[in-house]
């Protein structure tokens, strides 16, 4: 039987906009001093493991959570693991979107100028299939959307299934194997 990685996703601390819940996809912008103190607990939790690969969003926010949570020596830096591109909505909130879309999300509406859920899956299916292939545990440090769809693709769903996942930031959420079917082990935990 061929070796079954464990996969733990760490989503980016604390930044002024997740804070405020502005979209944040390609803006750059730094980690607030409270989600610095949130990645520095992630410390003794990540030391408990033995990673095989360590790969984070090219991003400040994520690289930063990576550093602070002791994981910077071969940190890849992968671009399959940057936000959703949300175009036109970035740096506004969803409920300044749903003044004109009122239903609008991620997941069930086209983001103008930015990416769709199939272009954001295709990124991360191939962050996934270096973490299948890796020779033990793997970490991901990535953001909530696209740390979403993650989670959908390690379990085979499209990544509108991504609405049913909360990821809150500076949490952890571990992937792994039920027997021989891809499994939630803990979600949106900082244990």
């Amino acid at each position: 039987m061929p070796q079954r990685n464990q996969v733990v996703l760490v989503r980016h601390a604390e930044t002024a906009w997740s804070k405020s819940g502005q979209h944040t996809s390609f803006t750059d912008i730094p980690l607030t001093e409270n989600g610095r103190r949130a990645a520095r607990e992630l410390r003794p939790i990540l030391a408990g493991w033995d990673f095989s690969l360590a790969v984070s969003s090219p991003l400040q926010r994520a690289r930063e959570t990576a550093e602070l949570a002791g994981i910077s020596e071969g940190l890849d830096l992968d671009p399959g693991l940057t936000e959703w591109n949300y175009g036109e909505y970035e740096g506004i909130t969803t409920a300044e979107i749903r003044k004109t879309v009122p239903e609008w999300t991620v997941f069930s509406h086209p983001c103008p100028g930015g990416e769709t859920g199939a272009e954001v899956a295709t990124r991360v299916d191939g962050v996934l299939e270096r973490a299948r292939e890796a020779r033990g545990p793997v970490v991901l440090f990535a953001h909530g959307h696209v740390g979403r769809v993650v989670v959908c693709r390690w379990l085979g769903f499209e990544p509108s299934a991504g609405r049913h996942f909360v990821l809150s930031t500076g949490t952890i959420t571990v992937l792994g194997w039920e027997r021989e079917t891809p499994a939630i082990l803990r979600m949106n935990t900082l244990s």
